[in-house]
């Protein structure tokens, strides 16, 4: 049993989910704020939509892909698995993408969004952040 908390304990340890506030916090000081013309607010948005902001948000995708981490990253593009086939654009494993250390998500964010598709690659982007007023995602955040 205590074997069993121990894991548990370290397997949460590793994970981290955001308040909404302190995740703009943490994409402004990585440098996220108007990246690419990017702003603040639509990356707030879209991880709000893809993940809560959790960095553990795993999901299964109907073509067999998987979508990683707080940004939800897809294994067929941007990250391997070892299961879906890729072109692993971000030179990662899926895997680096759940953890509390957001640099490696961030970083392939950063990736993601200098494709052609640009921040539109995101599907909870475009169905809930696109051509809207996002201003609520950073208000009283005081930034």
């Amino acid at each position: 049993m205590r074997c069993l908390v121990f894991l548990l304990f370290v397997a949460l340890a590793s994970a981290k989910n955001y308040q909404r506030c302190e995740w703009a916090r943490v994409l402004k000081n990585y440098g996220m704020n108007n990246y690419l013309g990017i702003s603040l607010a639509d990356w707030v948005c879209l991880c709000k939509w893809e993940s809560n902001y959790n960095t553990e948000a795993i999901n299964h995708n109907t073509d067999g892909s998987t979508d990683y981490g707080i940004f939800q990253i897809n294994s067929r593009w941007w990250c391997t698995d070892g299961l879906t086939p890729t072109t692993n654009a971000c030179n990662i494993n899926c895997k680096e993408l759940l953890t509390d250390n957001v640099q490696v998500a961030i970083d392939c964010a950063k990736r993601v969004v200098r494709d052609p598709n640009g921040i539109r690659a995101w599907v909870g982007w475009r169905n809930h952040c696109e051509n809207r007023d996002l201003s609520s995602y950073l208000a009283g955040c005081g930034l």
